[in-house]
């Protein structure tokens, strides 16, 4: 493990409840643990930030992209492609950046809140911009405002997890925030489904992208830097920040080769999901289907990912189940390839479902079990939430040819398979978490 806790104040002197945050323990290691209010609060927040993200993802851009295809020289899939992997350059690079900012605000609100704010504004407007696209560049700089403004908001809520949740805890809290991951999906495909049309969904989605924010912002004050905390400015540290060496620290090199894997797999079978339904499997109605298929995957996920949180942290060990977790959802990917059915693909939802619940819980306590210093948890876990953004660019470069020329929709979800299988493995690498 690091030597963050050496780095910070002395955890004793952490605020009770009744004293509320103080400037002066924010870079302190918690042990207070957080109430339900506070966990609900920063879960709505967060699946506030998914529906904003796949309302567009699961159902929106792909209807955006049929329609405005013919004619442009390039297929549907290939025009998604580009609008989904200019957006994930971006998101690539603004979860580490805005992580890094907070980590450095000292406002009166905190380190994190006054970007929450702001990135959930944002985020709301560029959906509404989105809405009004008209081709593959308002399309492509539509969304890449949306993944701009949004990853500012998904990089200060996922730092006020080790900000102020003790170790012990952060399973079941990241159980939570999981459940609330997947519940923001399957919101916003419902919403993109069920609003009447390409713009009424997006408003939709604005709407409760903003909305959501609301409870934790009000209700709960956040931490604050004192301005002696603040790390001296320059741009040469700031830069050479954002590179955390492999060899100096092992585990969080293997941890974020895990989460990119993982994710990789699951990004690459659900790019074209839609057109799998469509083109593959002859669906009738590839739009219900897709929310039928996350419904399912839904409620398998909900089984598992606060129990296997909570069950971690009684343990205190969370290798196993994010090994096995890989190993159930590269079944998942499998079974695609191997029964390229409606029947087929309900059990591999449910499967993906039922492993991508323990991965969301416990890889995401893991992650911040070998964060290295206190002072750059934002921006560390930027990095590591890189992990999530890179596959949506290496997705469509990997996908797209497979479905062209290499094999199909068959080759494709046998990849798929292999790729997360091989992020299992991985963790077993981690050296000093249980």
């Amino acid at each position: 493990m690091t030597d963050a806790v050496s780095e910070n104040p002395p955890a004793s002197e952490n605020p009770s409840a009744s004293e509320g945050p103080s400037a002066a323990h924010a870079l302190a290691e918690p042990v207070e643990r957080v109430g339900p209010g506070w966990t609900s609060a920063l879960a709505l927040a967060n699946g506030a930030i998914w529906v904003g993200w796949y309302g567009p993802l699961q159902i929106l851009l792909a209807l955006q992209a049929e329609d405005f295809a013919p004619g442009s020289g390039m297929s549907k899939e290939t025009m998604l492609a580009w609008v989904t992997g200019a957006g994930a350059v971006v998101s690539l690079l603004a979860t580490p950046l805005f992580g890094a900012l907070s980590d450095r605000t000292t406002s009166r609100w905190g380190r994190r809140t006054p970007w929450i704010v702001a990135g959930a504004v944002g985020g709301a407007l560029s959906l509404l911009l989105l809405a009004g696209a008209g081709g593959l560049w308002t399309m492509v700089i539509g969304w890449s405002l949306v993944q701009l403004t949004l990853n500012a908001s998904w990089a200060a809520v996922t730092a006020a997890v080790p900000d102020r949740v003790p170790r012990l805890q952060r399973g079941s809290v990241g159980g939570w925030l999981g459940a609330a991951q997947i519940l923001g999906v399957v919101g916003g495909t419902g919403l993109a489904t069920l609003a009447g049309g390409v713009g009424a969904g997006y408003a939709a989605c604005a709407v409760f992208t903003l909305a959501g924010m609301l409870p934790y912002v009000v209700f709960h004050r956040d931490l604050r830097l004192p301005a002696a905390a603040r790390p001296v400015w320059s741009w040469r540290g700031f830069l050479s920040g954002f590179w955390l060496s492999p060899r100096r620290y092992p585990d969080f090199g293997w941890a974020w080769l895990t989460r990119f894997l993982v994710n990789l797999s699951n990004s690459i079978g659900l790019l074209y999901l839609l057109y799998y339904l469509r083109d593959r499997v002859r669906y009738p109605d590839p739009e219900q289907g897709v929310l039928i298929l996350t419904a399912v995957n839904a409620v398998m996920l909900l089984s598992t990912v606060v129990v296997a949180g909570v069950w971690s942290d009684r343990v205190g060990r969370r290798k196993p189940f994010v090994y096995w977790s890989g190993v159930v959802m590269a079944v998942a990917a499998g079974t695609i390839a191997a029964w390229p059915t409606w029947p087929g693909t309900i059990v591999a939802s449910a499967l993906l479902g039922l492993g991508f619940g323990v991965f969301a819980s416990v890889d995401f306590a893991l992650m911040t079990d070998v964060l290295p210093k206190a002072v750059d948890r934002g921006k560390d876990l930027g990095v590591i939430n890189v992990a999530n953004s890179l596959p949506q660019v290496a997705a469509p470069v990997v996908a797209a040819p497979i479905v062209a020329y290499l094999g199909g929709y068959r080759a494709l979800y046998l990849v798929a398979a292999v790729i997360g299988l091989a992020g299992a493995v991985f963790v077993g690498r981690i050296r000093g978490v249980e």
